[in-house]
C-alpha cells in the first residue's frame, strides 16, 4: 500500500468517476484504474461498487475512506509542522472569507506591521464555508453567521447592527427608530437572490413575517445605496458605525435581536504555523481596540 494509491483513492472515491478523477490528478485512466485494482488486492475487498461506467463506494469503501482521510491529514499537518520548524512555511497564511464588513482594512493594517506574510484570500458564501475549514484547506475564516459546529473554534470581533437606510427626506429620516410595522409597505432596493446582504435580508424578514416588496435588485452594494440615495426605495444594511453609510440616514429597528456576529474561526484540529497564531492574535487585538476606541 503507497501513499500515492490512497490520495488516488480519495479521489476517486469523492467524485466516484474515474475519467473525471483521473483529469483532476493528471494521470492516464488505466493507470488509475490499476492503481485501485492494487489497492483493493492488497485490501482483500473491493472498495466500490461499479456497473458500466458507473462507480460508487460501497461499505467497505465508506470505512477505508473515512480512515484514509484521518492518515491523509494528519501526514499533511506533519508536513506543515516540519515546514513550520525549518523555517519554509512561516508567513503563509490561507483565509477565506463570506464577508468584506472591516476586511479589507484589517487586512492591509495587518501588512503595514508584517509585510512579508504571504497571505491566500478567497471570498466564499457561507455554504462553502464549512466544508472548507472541515477539509483542512484554509488555516482562518473570516465569517458571518458564527460557525457552530464541534470541532470548529472560534472569536467574535464584530457586533454589527442591522439597520434600515433611507435618503434624507424620506418621511422617517427624523426618526430615531422604526418598527417593522412602518416599513412593512415600503418598496425596497436589496442584493439579488444567493448574495450575502440578501440573505441576511431574508433571514431577518422571514423571522419577523415580514415580505419585503423588492423594487429593484442589484449585483453591486454601492449600486444599491445610490438607488436608495435616488429615492427608488429603503434598504437593509448592516454597519458598526453610522457614519460608514454617509449620506444616507441609518435607522436602528425597534428590535432587541437587529444585530449580527463577525467571527474568526479555524479547525481545531488543524496545525497553525507560528505566521498563524501571530496573525490570530494581531486580528483578535485590531477589533478589541477598534471597538475600545
Amino acid at each position: 500500500m503507497e501513499l500515492l494509491q490512497l490520495k488516488y483513492f480519495q479521489k476517486v472515491a469523492k467524485l466516484e468517476h474515474m475519467t473525471k478523477a483521473a483529469q483532476e490528478l493528471h494521470i492516464a485512466q488505466p493507470a488509475l484504474s490499476q492503481s485501485i485494482a492494487r489497492l483493493e488486492q492488497d485490501l482483500g475487498v473491493p472498495l466500490f461498487h461499479r456497473q458500466g461506467r458507473q462507480i460508487r463506494l460501497n461499505s467497505f469503501g465508506e470505512a477505508f475512506l473515512a480512515k484514509v482521510e484521518v492518515a491523509l491529514h494528519a501526514l499533511e499537518e506533519g508536513r506543515r509542522e516540519i515546514a513550520d520548524m525549518n523555517g519554509t512555511e512561516r508567513g503563509r497564511i490561507h483565509i477565506a472569507t463570506t464577508t468584506m464588513a472591516r476586511f479589507s482594512e484589517m487586512i492591509r493594517a495587518y501588512l503595514v506591521d508584517y509585510p512579508d506574510t504571504n497571505l491566500r484570500i478567497t471570498q466564499v458564501s457561507p455554504e462553502e464555508i464549512i466544508p472548507l475549514i472541515e477539509a483542512g484547506d484554509i488555516d482562518f475564516c473570516y465569517t458571518t453567521p458564527p460557525i457552530d459546529r464541534p470541532g470548529i473554534s472560534g472569536i467574535s470581533l464584530l457586533h454589527e447592527e442591522i439597520f434600515i437606510a433611507v435618503p434624507p427626506g424620506h418621511r422617517l429620516a427624523d426618526r430615531e427608530h422604526v418598527t417593522i410595522d412602518e416599513i412593512r409597505d415600503e418598496p425596497f432596493v436589496s442584493m439579488k437572490e444567493g448574495s450575502r446582504i440578501r440573505t441576511m435580508m431574508d433571514q431577518f424578514c422571514s423571522r419577523r413575517g415580514l415580505t419585503p416588496r423588492v423594487v429593484c435588485e442589484v449585483d453591486d452594494p454601492a449600486a444599491m445605496r445610490s438607488f436608495v440615495s435616488s429615492g427608488l426605495g429603503i434598504a437593509f444594511l448592516s454597519a458598526c458605525k453610522k457614519s460608514d453609510a454617509k449620506p444616507l440616514v441609518l435607522l436602528p429597528i425597534h428590535d432587541g435581536s437587529s444585530k449580527r456576529t463577525i467571527q474568526l474561526a479555524w479547525l481545531e484540529k488543524r496545525y497553525l504555523s507560528q505566521a498563524a497564531h501571530t496573525f490570530r492574535d494581531y486580528v483578535k487585538h485590531y477589533f478589541t481596540s477598534d471597538t475600545e476606541n
